[in-house]
């Protein structure tokens, strides 16, 4: 009886010890995820060290129930969900959460999730090198319930040193010259080429500015977008038309101009549109700042407001 009992015993250890070898590391998780995090920086303007640290500890490194059984790393709930599902307790018990098919549409998914939902759209308004205040906004707008969860971000990207995902090579900004006799800080910048096609940068958003030939296909495709993204992201009808010399963001414009940038007086023939690209904000915004119906044509010479709502 003495042997069975051992033998069982020895039999659970090296259970035990065979699951614990499988558990994913930190640095596995980093290696496998860091990629899709850059991709979906680019492709979104949340910075990869956010999204990185999220996954990290919404899913316990890839070792969660959620992250192992339905590829869900960041505790997504079903809300108005039309795809598989998965039942766990969490809050209360057996709440409902998305399930995936690989980890990477739920990396994708959790951008998604955070563009495409106004109670996130102030997070847009940050800095994308700003993790801390990316950190504090996230439970601001009501992401996690844990009054610590801002500074456990924070720890785990300095304790794991995840901003350097931020300053990936592809991404850094090139020190861009200056006529010394411009002293206007609002002026773009260029960034590095990418794909031979020069980045630049507005209202810290990039955009590309559109050669002959171009099309909403070929440029997602070249810059690793869907092309109805690219058609949102720059207000504009996924089925018209590219001209050569459109300006055209690859990242979603922001709900307010730079903190420079206040008032804009419509020149003659300028639409709404045309304003809303100049200074990278949605169009939509841009007529709710004004108190504007979604097809009004603005008057020439008249104030826009650019950055808080006009007054009644």
């Amino acid at each position: 009886m003495k042997y069975i009992v051992l033998h069982i015993i020895l039999i659970f250890s090296l259970v035990e010890l065979k699951a614990q070898k499988k558990r994913i590391s930190i640095d596995e998780y980093l290696d496998t995820y860091k990629e899709i995090c850059i991709s979906e920086m680019k492709r979104t303007g949340i910075p990869a060290s956010i999204k990185m640290a999220q996954a990290m500890l919404e899913s316990d490194y890839g070792n969660s129930k959620l992250a192992i059984k339905a590829n869900n790393h960041f505790g997504i709930k079903c809300h108005k969900w039309e795809g598989e599902k998965i039942y766990h307790d969490d809050d209360a018990r057996e709440e409902c959460f998305r399930k995936y098919h690989k980890p990477e549409t739920s990396f994708k998914d959790h951008s998604d999730f955070l563009t495409n939902s106004k109670r996130y759209s102030s997070l847009f308004e940050y800095d994308p090198d700003d993790y801390r205040e990316w950190a504090k906004g996230l439970k601001k707008a009501g992401y996690a319930t844990n009054p610590q969860y801002p500074q456990l971000l924070i720890n785990l990207i300095e304790r794991e040193k995840l901003y350097l995902l931020d300053k990936e090579e592809n991404f850094k900004r090139k020190e861009k010259e200056k006529d010394k006799k411009n002293t206007n800080d609002d002026a773009d910048e260029m960034l590095v080429d990418i794909n031979k096609r020069k980045i630049y940068s507005r209202n810290r958003i990039e955009y590309i500015i559109a050669k002959e030939g171009d099309s909403f296909e070929k440029l997602a495709k070249e810059l690793n977008l869907l092309s109805w993204e690219l058609a949102r992201y720059n207000d504009l009808n996924k089925d018209g038309k590219i001209k050569a010399g459109m300006e055209l963001y690859i990242q979603p414009k922001r709900s307010q101009a730079e903190v420079t940038q206040h008032y804009h007086f419509v020149e003659r023939n300028e639409s709404m549109h045309q304003i809303s690209q100049k200074y990278g904000i949605k169009l939509s915004s841009l007529f709710k700042l004004n108190r504007m119906q979604e097809d009004s044509i603005p008057e020439f010479g008249i104030k826009l407001n650019l950055r808080k709502k006009k007054k009644l």
